[in-house]
């Protein structure tokens, strides 16, 4: 009886070890994934995003070259004209978001107020 116990303890420990290297590789091959996924994507920029759209404007409305120039001049006045009415209400925004700010603060006691302020000069130094 012996002599089945040694096979039988290597085979046990076989497959125990085994089941541990398939669930470090799937758990790396999960990790990989799902954080380079969240890592890499950005936004696309409002030039990467006007162009991806006249490409595919061009694509599926064939487009000529004159259309182009002239979808681009249209897009070129649109800009201006929000860039001129967002500058007209930004003061509006800031002083929301001040509001806002204070709001919160007040809300908060004196060791959360310091956190808070720390957490908003990080959210601003990133641009949110």
């Amino acid at each position: 009886m012996k002599r089945w116990q040694l096979p039988v303890g290597f085979y046990l420990t076989l497959v125990f070890l085994s089941g541990v290297l398939v669930g470090a590789f799937g758990l790396r091959l999960y990790m990989v994934r799902s954080v380079s996924a969240s890592v890499i994507y950005r936004p696309p920029t409002a030039e990467e995003y006007r162009r991806q759209m006249l490409n595919d404007m061009q694509k599926k409305v064939n487009l000529t070259p004159d259309q182009v120039n002239k979808i681009n001049a249209v897009l070129d006045n649109t800009r201006v004209c929000f860039r001129r009415i967002h500058s007209k209400i930004q003061p509006e925004l800031d002083a929301l978001k001040k509001q806002q700010s204070g709001d919160i603060r007040a809300l908060l006691n004196p060791q959360q107020q310091i956190k808070y302020d720390q957490w908003r000069a990080e959210r601003d130094r990133a641009g949110h």
